[in-house]
């Protein structure tokens, strides 16, 4: 059975819960952990402020619109860094605004996903996601 540890950077309660429960559903072993805000986020994959303990996500699913620092922040902060550039970034947004979907591109993401409104396409999208990143693609070795 394969692992991985995916960082999900949600603020929204309903949509960890319902991403949770698709993930949860595979056969991979997963290690989910969970950022509810931008900030948080950065401090987790950085290990800083109480995350110097925390292995580096094998994945990220990220939101854009988020408190303290947005997803477009993040993202950019990430990249920047040489030591987390290469860990795949989802994002996974409301917005379907061709701005955000421009900018995310523009700072390197690496797939971006608008939410679907309907619980069984959503299950659908995350089930996807897991199955790309973690049974087709090959990822870095952190």
């Amino acid at each position: 059975m394969k692992s991985a540890h995916i960082l999900l950077v949600e603020d929204n309660e309903g949509d960890i819960f319902l991403t949770l429960e698709a993930l949860n559903e595979s056969d991979l072993n997963n290690k989910i952990s969970i950022a509810r805000d931008g900030q948080e986020a950065l401090d987790f994959v950085f290990k800083t402020n109480g995350f110097e303990q925390e292995n580096t996500p094998d994945l990220i699913i990220l939101d854009i619109n988020l408190p303290r620092k947005s997803g477009h922040e993040v993202l950019y902060e990430l990249k920047q860094h040489h030591s987390y550039r290469k860990i795949p970034v989802v994002i996974l947004s409301t917005s379907s605004s061709k701005t955000d979907i421009d900018l995310s591109y523009e700072n390197y993401a690496n797939c971006y996903i608008t939410k679907p409104a309907e619980v069984a396409d959503f299950l659908k999208v995350i089930a996807s996601i897991q199955n790309y990143w973690f049974e087709t693609a090959s990822l870095p070795v952190n």
